[in-house]
This record gives structure tokens, sequence and C-alpha cells, in this order.
């Protein structure tokens, strides 16, 4: 995402690395803020999550331990929910709101969101293309002389599929936060407060994300700026 290579269009990068610390340090405060606060209930992330699962009808989603902060995820393809160590065992408010977080890509898949379907298409392109984009392009970029300039369009076309996928990603992400609050609150799960707490942990969360698209659009508007310039 950040090829070595300075010139005047970098400025357009410092928005979005400003945002992109910003997004960091935000969810790390808020999650660890409210990794502090244990939830009346008393149920583990894990716990959480397996009840949703099964009062969704898609008790055939395993739930699985892993290791890392933060590295929760939902897989599609093995039909597996994945908690992190922090989340898996803890029955703190950002943990379970977490659990829900990953619980509601679960359930997206299973009513077969369109969103999370395109994105799940995207996933090949786009790590293709991203690991492709930046090479031809500055190979096309220094050898147009040569007659190599079309690279640069076919490391443009590359990056614009990875740049898609970051795009789809956000509207996915806020519907899993929007289920999972949902479901929180609305099932009994968390109170009230609590409910609101988890919230704001997964509204931290979701600057991670714009961040990311912020990030990959600027970078698509460099390339095509420094392209037009390779023409003079």
């Amino acid at each position: 995402m950040f090829p070595f290579f300075f010139d005047r269009t970098m400025i357009l990068l410092i928005p979005a690395v400003l945002l992109g610390f910003y997004a960091q340090m935000r969810i790390r405060n808020t999650y660890a803020r409210y990794s502090r606060f244990s939830s009346r209930n008393g149920w583990t992330g894990a716990q959480i999550a397996r009840r949703m699962l099964d009062t969704s009808g898609l008790q055939d989603v395993r739930i699985e331990q892993i290791r890392g902060k933060l590295s929760d995820h939902y897989d599609p393809q093995k039909r597996v929910l994945r908690l992190s160590e922090g989340v898996y065992a803890s029955d703190s408010v950002a943990a379970l709101g977490v659990a829900a977080h990953e619980t509601g890509h679960a359930l997206q898949h299973g009513q077969g969101y369109l969103p999370l379907r395109l994105r799940s298409h995207f996933v090949p392109v786009a790590n293709f293309g991203s690991g492709l984009a930046w090479p031809l392009f500055f190979i096309g970029f220094f050898f147009s002389a040569s007659g190599l300039s079309f690279l640069m369009d076919v490391g443009i076309v590359f990056f614009s599929a990875a740049v898609l996928f970051h795009v789809v990603t956000l509207p996915v992400e806020f519907n899993a936060s929007q289920r999972a609050l949902a479901m929180l609150g609305g099932q009994g799960y968390l109170t009230e407060e609590e409910t609101m707490a988890a919230g704001k942990v997964l509204h931290a969360a979701a600057w991670t994300y714009v961040a990311t698209a912020t990030m990959a659009i600027m970078q698509l508007i460099r390339m095509v700026m420094l392209r037009g310039g390779g023409d003079d």
C-alpha cells in the first residue's frame, strides 16, 4: 500500500495516514476501556456467539479460538466463527460486542446478504491485483520511453479491484455491527447501558475500515495523477 516512491502526489496520502492513526488509537483505547467492564449476564464471547447462532438456526457454524488480539473473523468458506483469545473466554462488554459483530457476519452469510457475497467474490481478485498493481505501474512509469507505459494502465485496473473490495467492505461491516447491537439489546443479552458501551466499541472499529478504504481511494487517485504526468 505504501510503495517506496516519493513525489508531490504523496501529499494526497497525508489525510488518509492521519485518519489511519486516529482509527487505530480510537479502537485501541475504546476496546481497552470497555474490556474492564464485565457484563451482568457473565457469558463469554464464545457463549453469546453460540446462543446467537443457535437461535438464528445456524447450529452448523462452528466456533474456534485463535491467537492474536482482535483477530476475530468469520470464515464463510468453512463456516467457522473464529474468536481471538481476548474475546473467546472474556465476559467483558467489549468482547461480547466483537463476538456479536462476527456473529452478524455469519447471519449475513446464512441469509445471502448481497454485499457480503460481492466482497467474497472480490477477495481473490483484490489479493491478486493489490500484489501486482504497484510493481506493474512503476515498471511502466520508469520505462515509459521503452513502450511500456501501458503497464501503468494495467496496474491501475488491478488496483481498482482492491479499491472496490475495500469500498464494498464498508456496508458489510456496518451492517454486521447493526445486527450485533440489535441482537444484544433486542434479545436481552445485554442491558441498555451495556449495549451502548458495546456500540461504542463497534463504532470505533468501523473507523479502521473507513481509514483503509480512504487510503486505497487516495492511492488510486495518486496512480491516476502519476499516469497523467507520465504522458507529459
